[in-house]
């Protein structure tokens, strides 16, 4: 997903003729930083990397990640991608959706899986949204990638946060029992930033 959204900003958007300075990619999750690095550089994309003290923005996916790029935009004075991630499980009508990282934070892996213990239904959509903004005061441009999948009992050790326990659409490993390059070809940040 968030290869997609890469590609899409830079290749067919206006951002791509437009930016001179430096892109700053904000993000304190390392995880992140890593996967986005390696999409960003098969695409010779140059940012930099940097990590800001955001608010905790609540809402709607879309809503959340605007608020988070003007934000971020502000205090940079310029270019800015951020990034949010949701895990929209479909027997909870898209919860926890962008409220991820607090359900991870108290449940873990496992506990996400048990979540869904009550449901037949398993399915589930890693969503990746990027954000795009030029500089203060200007317009967010939003990418998404979705990879779909089902939530299971953990396996793996790879990757980070919920990976253990998703599990892609067609595939028989999880995104924790991925290489990190089998991985950036499937999941919802590569197809984000390769179509960006």
């Amino acid at each position: 997903m968030l290869r997609r959204a890469v590609y899409n900003l830079f290749y067919f958007s206006s951002a791509h003729m437009e930016v001179t300075n430096d892109i700053h990619f904000v993000s304190g999750n390392p995880g992140k930083i890593s996967e986005a690095e390696s999409i960003m550089k098969e695409n010779n994309i140059k940012v930099k990397y940097m990590k800001l003290d955001l608010p905790e923005y609540q809402g709607e996916p879309d809503f959340i990640s605007e608020a988070k790029c003007k934000c971020a935009a502000s205090i940079i004075k310029g270019p800015v991608i951020t990034e949010d991630t949701s895990l929209a499980f479909d027997a909870l009508h898209g919860l926890p959706g962008p409220y991820i990282k607090w359900f991870l934070d108290k449940l873990g892996p496992d506990g996400l899986h048990t979540l869904l213990s009550g449901f037949e239904d398993k399915s589930a959509s890693a969503i990746c949204t990027l954000a795009f903004c030029k500089g203060p005061e200007q317009d967010v441009q939003l990418f998404h990638g979705i990879t779909k999948g089902k939530i299971i009992s953990p396996r793996g050790n790879k990757g980070f946060g919920w990976d253990s326990c998703f599990l892609p659409e067609g595939k028989d490993k999880t995104y924790a029992e991925l290489s990190f390059d089998e991985k950036n070809t499937i999941s919802h940040r590569r197809k984000k930033l390769y179509f960006y």
